[in-house]
C-alpha cells in the first residue's frame, strides 16, 4: 500500500511528461509538413545544418533562436534538433553559438537553391589583398551581423597598414548601410584617414524600405557612439538614430556617389566614382547585394508609372496599384499601400504561393485578401504595360487590368560583375559553409 502511495505521483509526472512530449512532436511533425507543403523548405539566408549524431537534443539552439517568437524555426524531432521552418530562418546564427556539443554548422545555400557570396578569409579579407567586404554583400544581412564585421575588418586591415602612405586615404569604404557606418566609425576611432561614400543615402537598404517598416536587429555596441539598444523599431527611427550618430560624432559621409571601378596599382588601389578617383590603401565593400533591381524586360515598362520599389505608400491614395514579386519587399509593399485610403491593390506573382516571404507577412496577405482588401493573381506574369491599364497571363489566358501604377519587386541582380572586374573570386554555395 505505501509503495502505492509512493509510486502513483511519480507514474503521474511520467504519464505527463510523455503526453506533452508525444503533443510537441506531433505539432513539430505538423511544422515540417506545412513547411514542404506550402513552400518553405528553402531557407533565403545564412541558415543551421545540424549534425544528428553530435546533437543532444538540450534544446539550447531552439531557446536561443530569436525568431522562435511567433514561428517554429527549430524544434526537436525524434530526440533531435531540426529546422522545422527554413524560409523563416534569418541567418543570425545564435543557434550555433548555444551549441554544447558543436553540432551546428551555418551555411549558405542549399542543394536546390545556390546562392553566390565572395569568398573571404577569417579577417573578411577577398582573395585580392587589401579589399574586404562586410556586411549584406557577404551573406550577412541582419544589422548586428553587418555593424560586427564593419568594426572586425577594419580592426583587422588597420594592423597591416604601411606607416608611410602615399596615398591620399587609407581606407575608403564603399556603403553607408550598418556595417558601412560602423566600418566609419571605428576608422576614425582608430585615427585612420578614410573616406565613405553612397551611391544614395545614409542606411544603405534600410533606406530603401517603405515607410514605417519594422526593422529587426540586435543590441551592440557601436564606435564612439556606445550601444545601440535596438531590437524591434520603425525604418524612420533607425535612420535618425544613425542621423544622431552622424551629427554626434562628426563622420563624413560623401551620399548620391557611385562606384564605377576599383584599380590595382603598385602601391594600393584607385576608386574610381562619378566624382572622382581616389588613391588608397585599403578598400572595404560594405555595399547590398541587390545591386540594381531585376526587370521584366516587357513592353510598357520604361513609363513613369513604373517603380523598382516603394518608399511612401501615401502617393498610392486613391490609385490602382500592381505589385510585382513574392518576396517579403512585394508582401510588405502591397500591405502598406491596401491601408491607404481608396487604394485598390493587386498583386501577381509567378508561383502558387509566396514561398520566399516570412510567415508574419505570408498571413497578413492571406487575411487581406479574403477581407478584399488585395485582389491576388497566383500563378500570373505581367505581359505588358500601358498607360491606364496592364495585361496579365493568368490561368491561361490574358487578361486586361486599369492600372495607375506599377511596383515591381522582382529582386535585384547581383553585383557579381562588378565584383569580378575588379578580381574578386565568387563562389556558389550549395549548401556549404
Amino acid at each position: 500500500m505505501d509503495n502505492y502511495i509512493y509510486f502513483t505521483p511519480i507514474f503521474m509526472i511520467l504519464l505527463v511528461y510523455f503526453y506533452l512530449y508525444h503533443r510537441r512532436h506531433k505539432f513539430n511533425e505538423l511544422t515540417r509538413e506545412n513547411a514542404l507543403k506550402f513552400g518553405l523548405a528553402e531557407p533565403s539566408s545564412l541558415h543551421p545544418i545540424i549534425d544528428r549524431n553530435k546533437c543532444i537534443g538540450c534544446k539550447s539552439c531552439v531557446y536561443a533562436c530569436p525568431q522562435q517568437l511567433g514561428h517554429n524555426v527549430l524544434g526537436i524531432f525524434h530526440g533531435k534538433a531540426e529546422l522545422l521552418e527554413p524560409a523563416n530562418c534569418i541567418g543570425h546564427g545564435a543557434c550555433k553559438k548555444s551549441c554544447p556539443e558543436n553540432a551546428i554548422t551555418l551555411v549558405f545555400g542549399t542543394e536546390k537553391r545556390g546562392v553566390d557570396i565572395p569568398l573571404l578569409d577569417d579577417n573578411f579579407e577577398t582573395n585580392i589583398k587589401g579589399i574586404y567586404i562586410a556586411g549584406e554583400l557577404g551573406g550577412m544581412g541582419l544589422i548586428r551581423n553587418a555593424i560586427e564585421q564593419g568594426k572586425s575588418a577594419v580592426k583587422a586591415l588597420s594592423k597591416t597598414l604601411q606607416k608611410k602612405s602615399k596615398n591620399s586615404y587609407q581606407i575608403v569604404i564603399v556603403g553607408a548601410g550598418p556595417a558601412g557606418i560602423a566600418a566609419t566609425l571605428s576608422s576614425k576611432l582608430l585615427g585612420l584617414r578614410y573616406l565613405t561614400i553612397d551611391q544614395d543615402s545614409l542606411g544603405g537598404t534600410v533606406f530603401q524600405y517603405p515607410r514605417g517598416k519594422i526593422v529587426m536587429t540586435q543590441p551592440v555596441d557601436l564606435p564612439l557612439a556606445g550601444k545601440m539598444q535596438f531590437i524591434e523599431t520603425s525604418k524612420e527611427k533607425l535612420l535618425k538614430f544613425w542621423e544622431k550618430i552622424v551629427k554626434e560624432t562628426g563622420i563624413k559621409v560623401n551620399y548620391q556617389e557611385m562606384v564605377a571601378g576599383i584599380e590595382i596599382v603598385e602601391h594600393g588601389f584607385i576608386v574610381k566614382t562619378n566624382r572622382g578617383n581616389y588613391a588608397t590603401d585599403k578598400v572595404l565593400l560594405s555595399i547590398g547585394r541587390r545591386g540594381s533591381p531585376r526587370k521584366l524586360g516587357i513592353q510598357g515598362e520604361e513609363l513613369s508609372k513604373v517603380v523598382y520599389r516603394l518608399i511612401d505608400p501615401e502617393q498610392y491614395r486613391n490609385k490602382k496599384v500592381m505589385i510585382v514579386g513574392g518576396g517579403d519587399s512585394a508582401l510588405e509593399a502591397a500591405i502598406a499601400i491596401a491601408d491607404e485610403s481608396g487604394s485598390e491593390v493587386s498583386l501577381s506573382y509567378r508561383s502558387d504561393s509566396f514561398s520566399r516571404a516570412k510567415a508574419k507577412n505570408r498571413d497578413q496577405i492571406e487575411r487581406y485578401s479574403t477581407e478584399g482588401k488585395i485582389k491576388l493573381y497566383l500563378p500570373s506574369n505581367l505581359t505588358h504595360i500601358k498607360e491606364t491599364e496592364l495585361t496579365l497571363s493568368y490561368n491561361d489566358e490574358d487578361i486586361t487590368l486599369n492600372n495607375d501604377a506599377v511596383i515591381i519587386n522582382a529582386g535585384g541582380i547581383l553585383p557579381t560583375g562588378f565584383l569580378k572586374n575588379i578580381g574578386i573570386m565568387v563562389d556558389t554555395k550549395f549548401g556549404t559553409a
